[in-house]
This record gives structure tokens, C-alpha cells and sequence, in this order.
């Protein structure tokens, strides 16, 4: 039997944040994380990674349709946008004594 590695992994982004794209053909573009995807190691962002789908007719849509919407994308194509600049990431104890994220270009930490 076949088993997978699927413990939850660390990742460097979260929900909410803007990343920035750096390799691949959305190279250099920014969007918004929507949903981060650990087991698998990709992560959806809102406009990066557009596909096509073909939908079957149903009751709602009865002529069927195709829509356009975001594929997961890989997380080491992604890099964290911190004060307008992308940057790695790193972890280190803020003033509460709490592991932080913080950016390793500026040192800023990020919420």
C-alpha cells in the first residue's frame, strides 16, 4: 500500500497574504492568498494561475458553460510581499516571547 507523507507542514504564507509570483508564466504578478493547500504544498491566489473549465449542463445552467477560475499554484513559485517589496521568510520570538514571521529583507515582522 501506497502512503503519502501528509503530515502538516510549516509553510511560509497564510491566508490573506499578498504574495508575488517569481517564476512560471504569472512571473512578477501579485494577488491575494485564498486558501493554502499544506498536504499538497500549492496554495490558491485570487487572478494567478487562470484556467478554463468546461462545465456540464445542470438544473441551474441548463446550456452548461465555461468559466475561468484560479488553479492551485505551487508554494515555492511564491514569495511574501512585505512593505511593498517580496522577501523571504523567517521565524524568531517577538517581545511577547511568541514565534513571529518576520521578513528577512527589511526585519519587519508580519501579522
Amino acid at each position: 500500500m501506497n502512503k503519502k507523507n501528509t503530515h502538516n507542514i510549516k509553510v511560509h504564507v497564510k491566508k490573506g497574504d499578498t504574495v508575488k509570483v517569481i517564476s512560471g508564466d504569472d512571473k512578477n504578478r501579485t494577488g491575494e492568498v485564498q486558501e493554502v493547500l499544506p498536504a499538497k504544498g500549492t496554495a490558491l491566489v485570487q487572478g494567478i494561475n487562470m484556467v478554463t473549465k468546461h462545465m456540464k449542463p445542470d438544473a441551474e445552467n441548463p446550456n452548461g458553460s465555461i468559466i475561468k477560475k484560479e488553479a492551485p499554484i505551487r508554494l515555492s513559485k511564491l514569495m511574501v510581499v512585505s512593505g511593498g517589496d517580496a522577501s523571504r521568510i523567517g521565524r524568531k520570538l517577538n517581545d511577547n516571547g511568541k514565534l513571529q514571521r518576520y521578513s528577512k529583507k527589511s526585519g519587519e515582522f508580519i501579522n
